[in-house]
């Protein structure tokens, strides 16, 4: 849909409805999910600071070199706010262990996080109002992907950059009290940053895309404050974001505007945490494959053929029989569905050193072969369930098909012991128990800090 004549700027209203909320009209329910999101991502940043794409950028000459107020998780110093953004923005999306969302169409904390703590470190800033400033980040990022998905997915951007990156501006222009005027300046700005495509799946390029676009977007906040300016109609525009990224008619603006806040999207469909550190598109036959495991104990050398049927959403990024790295192994349905019917588990070690060139897993990932569920057809399906079928060597076939809530969201919430499995098992080789037990304890309680950088404190010590 086009805009209309004379219309605010679609800049100018996303800016009215990034400043206007305070966190005292926020529903409970909007704090709970914001709190999880800060958590859960916090967690797999902590794992994702030694991962060998945040250890690469760290090496590249001039980047974090300098002395700043802001932290570098996992790294035990400070640096500048632009670098911290774009390094720890790459540790969060490094193990692809990050929540998800089907409304932005990617991962709606990383361009969120990662900016709060930056920004953090610079201003003072208490947990209340960096809650408000997620929720208003989330809505922000996923109302736009309302409006432009799932063309814009389908058409190869990476929408956790592209559109993620209104998310991140959305944060900076609450917690330094920017003007609608500046807000809308940044949102503009930001049009002209956005950038990151499907084809770098699977490599590090993927994570650089979350880096890139916080930097990004934290900058477009700082250009904005200090007078720097771009055009108010950079969405709409004839050459504006809307057009070049997706094209008449493959968006539509009243769509972005509809339901704003009523309710808050962290609260429904809210982010969707991960139980398994890959792909999220994988997860529905994982859960298959570690259904048929415990149901049926067969030995998994028995096994002649494994066939999986997904949503045809889910298939071209997964399908990946040969991956030759550990995060093209992420995006392999072959490798997790082998794993977890070898291992019964698909665990973070699974994506590390020669894990992914074991004989008899090869062996197995090449009986794999992926399709499209006949009742998934529908282009208007958007489901992460799937169906598992194996043919056993002795003729019996087992099948399991998932339920369409695989991740763990308000729909099917992790209860408080698996948030906690899943913080010290991402964050257990930086943090000693007592530390690990302290920050968990801390941010569980994230709205009674009178200052986030009690936080990025504690994490210093690392």
């Amino acid at each position: 849909m086009k805009p209309k004549e004379n219309m605010v700027a679609i800049a100018q209203q996303l800016a009215v409805r990034i400043l206007s909320p305070k966190y005292t009209e926020l529903p409970k329910k909007a704090v709970h999910w914001a709190k999880i999101g800060l958590l859960d991502t916090l967690g797999v940043t902590i794992a994702g600071a030694i991962e060998p794409c945040t250890s690469k950028a760290l090496g590249v000459q001039g980047i974090a070199d300098a002395d700043g107020s802001s932290v570098l998780i996992g790294q035990g110093r400070r640096t500048s706010i632009l670098d911290a953004a774009f390094i720890n923005g790459i540790a969060a999306h490094a193990m692809d262990y990050d929540d998800v969302n089907n409304q932005i169409g990617g991962h709606p904390s990383v361009p969120i996080v990662p900016a709060l703590f930056a920004f953090g470190d610079s201003v003072p800033i208490s947990g209340e109002a960096a809650i408000a400033a997620y929720v208003v980040g989330f809505e922000t990022e996923t109302q736009i992907g309302l409006g432009v998905n799932y063309f814009h997915y389908a058409k190869g951007w990476h929408p956790t950059a592209t559109i993620g990156i209104f998310g991140t501006v959305a944060v900076g222009a609450r917690l330094l009290a920017l003007s609608v005027e500046q807000t809308a300046q940044a949102l503009a700005i930001a049009v002209s940053l956005a950038s990151g495509v499907k084809a770098n799946f699977g490599t590090m390029t993927k994570p650089l895309h979350i880096g890139h676009s916080v930097r990004n977007g934290v900058m477009a906040v700082l250009m904005a404050k200090d007078g720097f300016t771009a055009n108010d109609s950079a969405f709409e525009h004839t050459q504006g974001f809307f057009e070049v990224f997706n094209g008449t008619p493959n968006y539509n603006i009243d769509q972005i505007f509809a339901n704003w806040g009523s309710p808050w999207n962290v609260i429904e469909p809210g982010p969707s945490l991960k139980l398994y550190p890959c792909c999220g598109s994988t997860h529905g036959a994982i859960e298959c494959a570690l259904t048929l495991r415990e149901s049926h104990r067969f030995d998994p050398s028995e096994i002649t053929f494994v066939q999986v049927y997904t949503d045809p959403k889910r298939l071209p990024h997964t399908n990946n029989p040969h991956p030759k790295t550990n995060l093209a192994a992420k995006f392999s349905v072959q490798y997790v569905v082998a794993r977890a019917l070898i291992d019964g588990a698909v665990k973070l070690n699974h994506f590390e050193e020669d894990a992914i060139q074991e004989p008899f897993i090869r062996q197995l990932m090449a009986k794999v072969t992926m399709g499209i569920h006949p009742d998934m057809k529908d282009p208007k399906t958007d489901t992460y369930a799937a169906e598992v079928r194996l043919i056993m060597n002795d003729g019996q076939n087992f099948i399991h098909r998932s339920g369409d809530i695989v991740l763990r969201g308000p729909g099917r919430p992790m209860d408080e012991e698996e948030l906690f499995q899943k913080f010290n098992d991402c964050a257990k080789g930086l943090l000693k128990p007592k530390s690990l037990q302290y920050l968990f304890d801390m941010l569980r309680n994230f709205e009674n800090l009178p200052s986030i950088n009690i936080v990025t404190d504690e994490l210093m010590g690392i």
